[in-house]
Protein backbone atom coordinates (compact mmCIF):
# COMPACT_ATOMS: atom_id res chain seq x y z
CA UNK A 1 0.00 0.00 0.00
CA UNK A 2 2.92 2.37 0.52
CA UNK A 3 4.12 2.11 -2.90
CA UNK A 4 0.19 3.12 -4.23
CA UNK A 5 0.15 5.74 -1.93
CA UNK A 6 3.85 6.96 -2.99
CA UNK A 7 2.80 6.81 -6.98
CA UNK A 8 -0.63 8.75 -6.37
CA UNK A 9 1.46 11.49 -4.20
CA UNK A 10 3.98 11.51 -6.90
CA UNK A 11 1.42 11.95 -9.90
CA UNK A 12 -0.09 14.43 -7.57
CA UNK A 13 2.91 16.44 -7.37
CA UNK A 14 3.71 16.29 -10.91
CA UNK A 15 0.48 17.34 -12.76
CA UNK A 16 0.72 20.21 -9.68
CA UNK A 17 3.85 21.75 -9.80
CA UNK A 18 6.53 22.43 -12.03
CA UNK A 19 8.89 19.70 -10.75
CA UNK A 20 12.76 19.93 -12.54
CA UNK A 21 14.23 17.66 -11.15
CA UNK A 22 14.01 14.10 -8.74
CA UNK A 23 15.75 16.16 -5.58
CA UNK A 24 13.15 18.91 -6.17
CA UNK A 25 10.64 16.04 -5.93
CA UNK A 26 12.06 13.97 -3.29
CA UNK A 27 11.78 17.27 -0.98
CA UNK A 28 8.36 17.51 -2.08
CA UNK A 29 7.43 14.13 -0.89
CA UNK A 30 9.40 14.27 2.12
CA UNK A 31 7.42 17.32 2.67
CA UNK A 32 4.19 15.27 2.26
CA UNK A 33 5.52 12.83 4.89
CA UNK A 34 6.79 10.35 2.23
CA UNK A 35 10.28 9.36 2.39
CA UNK A 36 12.18 6.77 -0.46
CA UNK A 37 15.30 6.62 -1.75
CA UNK A 38 16.72 8.27 -5.50
CA UNK A 39 16.58 4.88 -6.90
CA UNK A 40 13.00 3.90 -5.94
CA UNK A 41 12.24 7.42 -7.08
CA UNK A 42 13.75 6.88 -10.46
CA UNK A 43 12.13 3.66 -10.88
CA UNK A 44 8.87 4.76 -9.67
CA UNK A 45 8.88 7.47 -12.03
CA UNK A 46 9.64 4.78 -15.30
CA UNK A 47 6.59 2.62 -13.93
CA UNK A 48 4.20 5.94 -14.15
CA UNK A 49 5.75 6.85 -17.91
CA UNK A 50 6.69 10.18 -16.37
CA UNK A 51 9.38 12.26 -19.44
CA UNK A 52 10.46 14.86 -18.94
CA UNK A 53 9.57 18.11 -21.53
CA UNK A 54 10.45 21.52 -22.29
CA UNK A 55 9.01 24.16 -19.10
CA UNK A 56 8.93 26.83 -22.20
CA UNK A 57 11.37 28.59 -19.89
CA UNK A 58 14.56 26.71 -21.33
CA UNK A 59 14.69 24.31 -18.90
CA UNK A 60 12.56 20.96 -18.73
CA UNK A 61 10.21 19.68 -16.09
CA UNK A 62 8.45 16.05 -15.24
CA UNK A 63 4.95 15.25 -17.14
CA UNK A 64 3.04 12.32 -16.98
CA UNK A 65 2.39 12.34 -20.51
CA UNK A 66 4.58 12.60 -23.18
CA UNK A 67 3.73 15.38 -25.74
CA UNK A 68 3.10 12.94 -28.88
CA UNK A 69 1.04 10.68 -26.69
CA UNK A 70 -2.97 11.43 -26.59
CA UNK A 71 -4.46 11.73 -22.88
CA UNK A 72 -7.47 10.64 -22.04
CA UNK A 73 -10.14 13.43 -21.87
CA UNK A 74 -10.52 15.14 -18.46
CA UNK A 75 -12.85 13.69 -16.37
CA UNK A 76 -12.49 10.21 -17.80
CA UNK A 77 -11.15 8.96 -14.53
CA UNK A 78 -14.50 9.75 -12.57
CA UNK A 79 -16.60 8.43 -16.19
CA UNK A 80 -14.46 4.87 -15.32
CA UNK A 81 -15.65 5.07 -11.78
CA UNK A 82 -19.50 5.61 -12.76
CA UNK A 83 -19.43 2.48 -14.85
CA UNK A 84 -17.35 0.47 -12.95
CA UNK A 85 -20.04 -2.22 -10.44
CA UNK A 86 -17.51 -4.51 -9.29
CA UNK A 87 -14.58 -6.88 -8.97
CA UNK A 88 -14.39 -10.48 -8.94
CA UNK A 89 -11.33 -12.23 -8.18
CA UNK A 90 -10.92 -15.53 -9.82
CA UNK A 91 -7.64 -17.82 -10.22
CA UNK A 92 -5.44 -15.56 -9.41
CA UNK A 93 -7.16 -13.37 -12.42
CA UNK A 94 -9.86 -10.51 -12.10
CA UNK A 95 -13.41 -9.73 -13.50
CA UNK A 96 -14.15 -6.64 -13.35
CA UNK A 97 -18.06 -5.81 -13.68
CA UNK A 98 -19.55 -2.50 -15.72
CA UNK A 99 -22.92 -1.46 -16.88
CA UNK A 100 -24.07 -2.88 -20.06
CA UNK A 101 -22.25 -1.57 -22.80
CA UNK A 102 -19.26 0.09 -20.88
CA UNK A 103 -16.91 -2.92 -20.56
CA UNK A 104 -14.71 -2.30 -23.94
CA UNK A 105 -14.50 1.45 -22.98
CA UNK A 106 -13.19 0.68 -19.26
CA UNK A 107 -10.90 -2.21 -20.59
CA UNK A 108 -9.40 0.30 -23.31
CA UNK A 109 -8.82 3.40 -20.58
CA UNK A 110 -6.85 0.17 -18.53
CA UNK A 111 -4.90 -0.94 -21.25
CA UNK A 112 -4.03 2.81 -22.05
CA UNK A 113 -2.91 3.47 -18.39
CA UNK A 114 0.32 1.43 -19.75
CA UNK A 115 0.56 -0.44 -15.85
CA UNK A 116 2.95 -2.93 -15.66
CA UNK A 117 1.57 -4.71 -13.23
CA UNK A 118 -1.79 -5.91 -16.40
CA UNK A 119 -0.48 -7.92 -19.06
CA UNK A 120 -3.84 -6.96 -21.12
CA UNK A 121 -7.51 -7.02 -21.10
CA UNK A 122 -10.54 -8.55 -22.57
CA UNK A 123 -13.61 -6.99 -22.78
CA UNK A 124 -17.07 -8.09 -23.55
CA UNK A 125 -20.70 -5.63 -23.11
CA UNK A 126 -20.63 -5.46 -19.42
CA UNK A 127 -17.29 -7.58 -18.30
CA UNK A 128 -13.77 -6.99 -18.62
CA UNK A 129 -11.31 -9.76 -17.77
CA UNK A 130 -8.22 -8.56 -16.36
CA UNK A 131 -4.90 -10.29 -16.78
CA UNK A 132 -1.89 -9.66 -14.83
CA UNK A 133 1.90 -10.29 -15.82
CA UNK A 134 3.47 -13.27 -13.88
CA UNK A 135 4.73 -12.92 -10.17
CA UNK A 136 1.99 -10.07 -9.69
CA UNK A 137 -0.35 -10.66 -7.09
CA UNK A 138 -3.68 -9.56 -6.63
CA UNK A 139 -3.18 -7.12 -4.15
CA UNK A 140 -0.61 -5.20 -6.75
CA UNK A 141 -3.30 -4.96 -9.58
CA UNK A 142 -5.87 -3.74 -6.87
CA UNK A 143 -3.40 -1.04 -5.96
CA UNK A 144 -2.63 -0.38 -9.67
CA UNK A 145 -5.92 -0.21 -10.58
CA UNK A 146 -6.63 2.69 -7.37
CA UNK A 147 -3.63 4.33 -9.03
CA UNK A 148 -5.31 3.73 -13.12
CA UNK A 149 -9.03 5.39 -10.76
CA UNK A 150 -8.22 6.70 -7.37
CA UNK A 151 -11.37 6.29 -5.38
CA UNK A 152 -12.52 2.82 -7.12
CA UNK A 153 -12.36 0.51 -4.32
CA UNK A 154 -14.26 3.41 -2.75
CA UNK A 155 -16.92 3.28 -4.90
CA UNK A 156 -17.55 -0.16 -4.80
CA UNK A 157 -19.78 -1.69 -2.59
CA UNK A 158 -19.06 -4.96 -1.35
CA UNK A 159 -21.70 -6.98 -2.04
CA UNK A 160 -22.93 -9.93 -0.53
CA UNK A 161 -23.04 -13.47 -2.00
CA UNK A 162 -26.23 -13.96 -4.15
CA UNK A 163 -28.03 -16.51 -2.51
CA UNK A 164 -30.84 -18.82 -4.33
CA UNK A 165 -32.85 -20.57 -2.13
CA UNK A 166 -34.58 -22.75 -4.10
CA UNK A 167 -31.35 -24.01 -5.19
CA UNK A 168 -30.35 -27.50 -3.89
CA UNK A 169 -26.22 -28.49 -3.90
CA UNK A 170 -25.33 -32.26 -3.72
CA UNK A 171 -22.86 -32.59 -0.37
Amino acid sequence: MQKALRLLAIEKIITGENITSQEALLRKLKGNGIICTQATLSRDLRQLGVSRIPDGEGSYRYSLTSPDSSSAEPGSVMNMLSVVRGIVEAKGLMVIRTIPGHANATAYFIDNSRRYEIAGTIAGDDTILLIPRNGISLKQVHNCLEIIMPGLHGHIRPRSPEVNPGRKFNT
